[in-house]
């Protein structure tokens, strides 16, 4: 039963998997010397069979290719090769219908990866989003795969806003993280966050910030109600100067007077 769903461990051909079906499939008939008969140098029927029995190999080895081809395909897919007489006949009708299928499907891919954005995914899900998007579409165009620059910068770009600063540090680095050490750098702060109380990196930045501000500000305050009560009590103290030298000048002014009454009236005394 396993055989009739999968041969050599190929997936079914359908609308979704042909650049990855032909690939193994190409693996699959060259490692059971059957390539050379579905797209390579015996692709034809011989003519007329020979002391060799040549017609009668090629026979046999182009069944078993038209064999893996029909079982390794949904049932739908089957429909287009089913009246076909060679293997390279029904290559080439794989090869056709699903090009024309694979440029269509590669240009939402390729729109869909630009317009991809995290939302309310988490991190790790995000990027399996997007190495998904990619991994397809470098399936339907080898020639020209994704690779883990391009990917970063997709990713960046759909990044929630509060990385933003997270990820400007990172491209200040002078050696970049991989694609993984990325993707767990930006977990790591992620799960930062969550044990924060769930407050957003964003909301964290502002409170800091804002918290540092009104510390200025209580600081400044603090500060300047220090001086005015350093004024307060240096002008207290002046004042009391003041006062303590007027009483000083009154006494030594009350004390002379005395002193020249006393003058005076030992004078009388003197003179009587």
């Amino acid at each position: 039963m396993g055989d009739l769903q999968v041969v050599g461990g190929i997936k079914k051909l359908n609308n979704r998997s042909y650049n990855s079906w032909s690939t193994c499939m190409m693996s699959y008939m060259r490692g059971r010397d059957l390539w050379e008969v579905v797209n390579g140098n015996d692709v034809r029927q011989p003519e007329a069979e020979d002391a060799n029995g040549t017609l009668r190999k090629w026979k046999i080895k182009a069944g078993k290719a038209m064999f893996v081809l029909k079982t390794t395909v949904e049932e739908d897919v089957l429909e287009h090769i089913r009246d076909v007489d060679t293997p390279k006949e029904a290559w080439d009708t794989f090869a056709n219908l699903f090009f024309k299928k694979n440029d269509t499907k590669h240009q939402l891919l390729e729109s869909e990866v630009l317009s991809v954005m995290q939302r309310d995914m988490t991190v790790t899900q995000y990027f399996h989003k997007v190495k998904t998007l990619c991994r397809e579409i470098t399936e339907l165009d080898p020639k020209a795969p994704i690779g883990d620059t391009r990917m970063k910068r997709i990713i960046i770009h759909g990044l929630k806003p509060e990385f933003g600063s997270f990820v400007v540090a990172i491209q200040g680095w002078q050696i970049q993280p991989s694609l993984v050490e990325f993707e767990n750098l930006l977990a790591g702060q992620e799960a930062l966050a969550k044990q924060m109380g769930g407050v957003s990196l964003k909301n964290e930045e502002e409170a800091l910030y804002a918290y540092k501000g009104k510390w200025n500000s209580k600081h400044h305050a603090y500060g300047g109600s220090k001086k005015n009560d350093d004024k307060v009590r240096s002008h207290q103290g002046e004042d009391k100067v003041r006062s303590h030298q007027g009483e000083g000048s009154v006494r030594s002014w009350n004390g002379s007077k005395n002193r020249g009454n006393s003058q005076k009236f030992e004078g009388k005394c003197y003179n009587r």
